[in-house]
């Protein structure tokens, strides 16, 4: 028993120690098209769960969106994500610059909100003044009297 264990773990140690723990796809998708499908299926993604409405109104898929707009398939994009999360550091530089762009986005989306807002000038409530304002109810209880 104790021979069998040693044979499978001295085993799964030289099967472990390969270079490439994935094959690398036939039809890989570039890093950089990578990079634009995973910053634009987040951003559809943050549309989707902020204003789900707004996606079904116009009855958008956002994934068959995307892999038409970049003309991969989903097979195409899964193997191509799989081969490049297999390489932890490729792939960490993958997420942080799609996180860089994703904050870009955000503090220039947060700046046109802040413009817009100053160049709406705020709506006056009543032209009388306070005092002369007579609420409804006042009025319907001085005709009982």
């Amino acid at each position: 028993m104790k021979k069998i264990i040693i044979f499978l773990a001295i085993v799964v140690v030289f099967v472990s120690c390969k270079d490439e723990v994935v094959k690398k796809p036939n039809r890989i998708v570039e890093k950089e098209t990578m990079i634009n499908i995973m910053y634009d299926l987040s951003v559809l993604d943050g549309i989707k769960y902020q204003n789900p409405a707004s996606l079904d109104s116009f009855k958008i898929n956002p994934k068959k969106y995307i892999y038409k707009k970049y003309k991969v398939d989903s097979l195409q994009f899964a193997q191509s994500n799989i081969y490049y999360a297999s390489n932890y550091e490729e792939y960490s530089a993958i997420v942080d610059e799609v996180n860089t762009r994703l904050v870009a986005t955000k503090t220039g989306v947060a700046a046109l909100i802040k413009a817009e807002a100053k160049k709406k000038k705020p709506i006056k409530k009543s032209i009388l003044p306070k005092s002369k304002i007579i609420d409804s109810l006042e009025i319907s209880q001085r005709k009982k009297l």
